[in-house]
């Protein structure tokens, strides 16, 4: 669950890679920190014959110097005469005599479209850095506008759908169905592409790129998922790695199966920050000074959904998918409190429908940005096949963390049942690597902190910038002006250094329903990077 989708959504056992023509560059040891490592990623083979870029203008009134292009890269990079698929581009074009090449920017997911952040990112940096560097948004193969782009089935988050939490067999049976079909559909419609949708596919896609922009070097900025996107691709090809920012990092460690679960209780976590948020509002939303007494008021919502989904559409599972955001992005506290209020207090269930609708419903595209990044973790790393032993794993968890468990497990469940052969997760330990700036807030549900901590000792030379006390995944460009500026200062430079800056003012409650409170500066960033995964 890190963040498959931009809103669409409203996120070992060891096999051999299978990339066999690039064994050997990577097959000496690396010596860095001590710590667990995991396999050892394949190593990249010759840079490919460049193929240039044929860019087109594709300006928006926001964005009047956006252009938009296709790149062809091989379907099986061991095989790069074989079959080609295609991705989806776009570019912020460099305005300043100082060039530094091509910035690579990716919102995460697995399964987010990137396209629509390049306009952000180059219109957000000040004006003298982004226009040091090419911008280049881009569809990771499968996703969005890139072809072949997967869907593996439509219908799966319909409403209203069995409660996350099986309290009872039946419960539990008709989620494995739903999860197996999953599973059984994807195959049925990609087997031919499954075996080549991965992270370590996608980061040689970035390599195709790079030569056929006729760059040396390349600099990346990925959030989220994007950050382990990025760390593969430097694994892979150090030398050709100019700037590499990450930001609300992946622990490397725990791709992907144990990941989710350390997820779970931070979620949960920051569940409960929200709820003393509540809490301290009470003159506003009546639900309690006291944040146990919210808590079991949140509960006691969803345990009478059960019987009564309010609306027709929002049971249990509808309910944890609409304030799951809310562990993303303190911004929608306002509108996700203003909906329980007005559900527990005022007995009026349509607050909490629109709130659905807004956060936790499915758009159309969420089929594609889902079945990608199903495609990816499926893939990526081996999961444990034996369904007794995510019982028992999710079981224990829940007693710690019953906010978002359960719907985690059957988020990420088709892993169990999917017939391609999983890969062994890299270990992106790297010595070679130009000086890395990590980002990350200190209380982040989605990457925990640990997880910052763990790629830093990874990455020799690169610098961890902490948000104190902030809880929100995504932080740089988010409108905190410290971090912002030694975003900018790195990218300017290269020079990357610890540091620490103050989280933003947690939000107020807001006028209506909908609004987003000044004090959350990163609406504009997180209606980008969206949430879910």
């Amino acid at each position: 669950m890190l963040h498959p989708v931009p809103h669409p959504l409203k996120k070992r056992a060891a096999v051999l890679l299978s990339l066999s023509t690039v064994a050997a560059a990577l097959a000496s040891p690396v010596t860095a920190a001590p710590v667990p490592a995991p396999a050892a990623p394949a190593a990249a083979p010759a840079s490919p014959a460049a193929r240039a870029v044929a860019w087109t203008g594709c300006a928006t009134p926001r964005y009047p110097t956006l252009q938009c292009a296709s790149l062809k890269v091989p379907l099986d990079h061991d095989h790069p005469a074989g079959r080609q698929i295609s991705l989806a581009l776009t570019r912020v074009p460099h305005t300043s005599a100082t060039f530094q090449g091509p910035l690579l920017v990716n919102p995460g997911g697995p399964g987010g479209s990137g396209r629509s952040l390049a306009g952000f990112v180059a219109a957000t940096l000040p004006k003298d850095v982004a226009g040091q560097y090419d911008v280049i948004g881009f569809d990771p193969r499968g996703v969005g506008k890139s072809e072949p782009a997967l869907d593996c089935g439509a219908g799966h988050f319909a409403p209203v759908r069995p409660d996350s939490v099986p309290l009872d067999t039946a419960t539990e049976q008709a989620n494995l169905e739903r999860v197996r079909s999953f599973a059984e559909s994807c195959q049925s419609k990609h087997a031919d592409v499954l075996p080549y949708v991965g992270t370590v596919s996608a980061a040689r896609d970035l390599e195709v790129l790079r030569a056929s922009l006729g760059a040396e070097r390349l600099s990346y900025f990925g959030y989220s998922y994007g950050t382990y996107l990025g760390a593969v691709y430097a694994r892979l090809y150090p030398r050709r790695v100019h700037r590499l920012v990450l930001d609300s990092v992946v622990d490397p460690g725990g791709v992907w199966y144990e990941d989710n679960l350390s997820q779970d209780q931070a979620f949960d976590a920051r569940h409960k920050a929200f709820l003393a948020w509540v809490a301290r509002y009470d003159s506003t939303y009546h639900l309690g000074t006291d944040p146990a007494r919210v808590e079991a008021g949140w509960y006691a919502m969803r345990e009478a959904l059960r019987s009564a989904p309010a609306g027709g559409k929002v049971g249990p599972a509808e309910l944890e998918d609409t304030y799951m955001p809310g562990g993303y992005y303190d911004g929608y506290w306002p509108a996700l409190a203003e909906a329980f209020s007005a559900y527990a207090v005022r007995r009026d269930p349509k607050p909490l429908v629109a709130a659905y609708e807004r956060f936790g419903a499915v758009e159309p595209s969420a089929g594609n940005s889902y079945s990608v990044y199903t495609a990816v973790q499926c893939r990526d790393s081996a999961w444990p096949r034996d369904w007794n032993r995510w019982r028992a794993d999710m079981w224990r968890t829940h007693a710690k963390a019953p906010f978002m468990t359960w719907n985690n497990a059957w988020y990420n469940a088709p892993c169990a049942f999917w017939k391609t052969e999983p890969l062994a997760a890299p270990d992106v330990t790297n010595t070679e690597l130009p000086p890395a700036l990590l980002f990350q807030a200190t209380e982040d549900a989605a990457t925990p902190y640990e997880g910052a901590v763990s790629m830093r000792r990874r990455l020799a030379g690169s610098a961890l910038v902490r948000e104190e006390g902030g809880g929100n995944h995504g932080v740089a460009l988010s409108g905190n002006k410290c971090l912002d500026e030694k975003l900018a200062a790195y990218l300017r430079t290269g020079v990357a250094a610890d540091a620490s800056c103050p989280a933003q003012p947690a939000p107020k409650p807001a006028t209506a329903t909908r609004a987003v409170p000044p004090s959350a500066g990163g609406a504009a960033l997180h209606g980008l990077l969206g949430f879910r995964g």
